[in-house]
């Protein structure tokens, strides 16, 4: 069907009545934002009070105004909460954006007393202005990722908060895109029904069931009980198409998401730049040189330096351990490809027996691609089992890192004969420096296959920034933690 007949038979079922009732915002998203206004009202209440006694310490006549300021604190926060948009839907579960917009909310509320205190002359005491917002700031960033790490794990116990998707596009996209949303539920997005620009009822992709073609999206929403409509870059829904979409799906209230046909490129390389009437979307190149590189290697060495300092007891214990429980020395040196494919010697703990490579041609590998790895291994030793288990094993990578060989954050270092089997595409990874950790790391370790490691390394690659590497060292804690996926 051609895209003039498509906006055609579209406007004509634009005006017939809906065979579905209108979707409503979902449930469960209602009472996440009830929960998220009631914790930033207590959290408002609590760092007005902590304010008053670290200030003030007792309750005397002359602290009884900022009683009264403490009590309208959590009004004033959660009305400028609301008004930076903080509580919209679509922030809910993923993103900084949630974030960034709460402490935008505390740069302005402080901004905004310092100057109605000033102009009005009210005499404020400037040690409870400089304590409680910053507080409230604080403790309301705590509060909301609290909220969010319930309903990730909610999603993963497979509750019902997730968000009804119907994905409209060609069956390669809308497989993608449903094999994505289920291997991370935590995103909160889940495919129920599928479009394609062709009637194709009845049939299913990936196991999402294809209810009608491009002009059924509206019918299809309401039969799906969906609350948002997934576009995916295909030619048949050009401009035109896509807005007469959005005025139908406009009157149910139905959220409306595009997806972009580069998927693996992050928000901020991306702008929107109207030229002559047209939106135009700019993608940056990623900077794997300049000053934000140069300030990355700074921070790399400067962490692993104190991290190495604080944890030599503890590499000194693990270093002994090993010598004790197997022949051999403490540390494995291995030969690895580092940035632009120079090689180096990567560091680690010794976790196999000293025959572990003469013993590996014997082995066959779990996984399918090009890395070797067995789940039960029978070269590591049961010490090396428990190192790998938590990552103890890479502490001795801090010295990579401090000789400039490997960074914290970054790809996984790989073999020699990895790279030999690169293709083109994979060869991207070698453009940065490898890392201790990652977003393979954060996101499944040796659980991932070859595809989505790749995968995961070239999204790093592309989307690089200071603010992703502090991120992902975070979300390395609770990884390392848990200890899944690493054999």
């Amino acid at each position: 069907m051609l895209d003039g007949e498509v906006s055609a038979v579209a406007v004509g079922r634009s005006r017939e009545s809906p065979a579905h009732p209108t979707p409503r915002p979902p449930r469960w998203a209602a009472r996440y934002r009830v929960h998220a206004a009631v914790c930033d009202m207590v959290c408002a209440l609590l760092a007005g009070v902590v304010a008053i006694f670290l200030r003030f310490g007792d309750l005397t006549p002359y602290v009884m105004p900022y009683v009264v300021l403490s009590g309208a604190l959590p009004v004033l926060w959660v009305g400028v909460v609301g008004l930076n948009r903080a509580y919209e839907p679509r922030l809910i579960g993923v993103g900084s954006e949630e974030f960034r917009r709460i402490a935008q909310c505390g740069f302005t509320l402080m901004a905004g007393v310092a100057i109605a205190a000033y102009v009005t002359k009210t005499e404020l005491a400037r040690g409870y202005v400089v304590v409680a917002l910053p507080l409230v700031t604080v403790f309301t960033l705590c509060a909301r990722y609290g909220l969010r790490r319930g309903l990730h794990g909610r999603r993963a116990r497979g509750e019902d908060c997730m968000r009804r998707v119907v994905a409209v596009g060609h069956p390669a996209g809308i497989a993608e895109l449903a094999a994505r949303f289920r291997r991370e539920r935590y995103h909160g997005m889940e495919i129920v029904a599928a479009c394609l620009p062709y009637d194709a009822s009845g049939e299913e992709v990936e196991g999402v069931p294809v209810l009608g073609d491009f002009t059924d999206v509206p019918l299809v929403v309401g039969q799906a009980r969906a609350d948002t409509v997934a576009v995916l870059a295909c030619p048949e829904l050009d401009g035109t198409a896509l807005r007469r979409l959005a005025w139908r799906l406009e009157r149910t209230r139905t959220d409306l998401v595009v997806a972009p046909a580069l998927m693996e490129v992050a928000g901020p390389r991306t702008t929107i730049r109207p030229v002559a009437g047209l939106p135009l979307l700019h993608v940056e190149h990623p900077e794997l040189a300049g000053v934000r590189q140069l300030i990355k290697n700074v921070f790399d060495r400067l962490v692993a330096g104190v991290a190495l300092v604080l944890l030599s007891p503890v590499m000194a214990v693990v270093a002994m351990a090993v010598r004790a429980s197997s022949p051999g020395q403490a540390l494995f040196r291995q030969t690895r490809v580092g940035k632009d494919g120079v090689e180096f010697t990567m560091l680690k703990f010794r976790t196999m027996r000293q025959d572990a490579e003469a013993r590996k041609v014997e082995l066959v590998s779990d996984g399918h691609g090009v890395l070797f790895k067995i789940r039960q291994d029978p070269r590591v030793t049961p010490l090396g089992s428990r190192l790998r288990r938590h990552s103890l094993d890479e502490l001795p990578q801090l010295i990579n890192v401090l000789r400039g060989q490997m960074s914290l954050v970054g790809p996984r270092p790989p073999l020699p004969e990895e790279v030999a089997r690169y293709g083109d595409d994979v060869r991207r990874r070698l453009v940065v420096r490898p890392g201790m950790t990652g977003l393979w790391q954060v996101n499944g370790r040796s659980d991932l296959s070859w595809e989505e490691s790749v995968r995961l390394d070239l999204r790093y690659v592309e989307n690089w920034s200071l603010m992703l590497d502090l991120q992902i060292l975070w979300k390395t804690w609770s990884a390392v933690a848990r200890g899944a996926g690493a054999y």
